[in-house]
């Protein structure tokens, strides 16, 4: 268990994709995903979703990532944030986003 401090000391903020790009390098089928935090900057991240979005329904989607567990390099590729996501009844990952738009780099609570 960790306490509420620890917790709190995640930068949880979201943000919206402006790039997708096919990720062939990857083991698993991924994407790289460029996205716009705002006044947090534009961060790229590797997100395993080929099986429930097409790069079409991504562009433009906001969603919640975690902008500071640092980088982690997959091949030659560094992912600057963690997308958030839950599993689908298929164990396939499903972005968690907001509702309705808002600023990027709005914090999420």
């Amino acid at each position: 268990m960790i306490d509420i401090n620890n917790f709190n000391k995640l930068e949880i903020r979201v943000g919206e994709i402006l790039r997708v790009e096919l990720f062939p390098e990857a083991i698993t089928p991924a994407y790289k995903l460029k996205i716009d935090f705002g006044d947090y900057g534009i961060k790229w991240s590797s997100a395993q979703i080929t099986n429930n979005y097409s790069v079409k329904e991504l562009q433009g989607r906001q969603v919640i990532a975690v902008m500071n567990l640092g980088i982690k390099k997959i091949g030659s590729f560094k992912s600057e944030v963690l997308v958030m996501g839950a599993d689908d009844q298929n164990g396939f990952t499903r972005l968690l986003d907001v509702n309705k738009k808002i600023k990027n780099g709005a914090k999420v609570n």
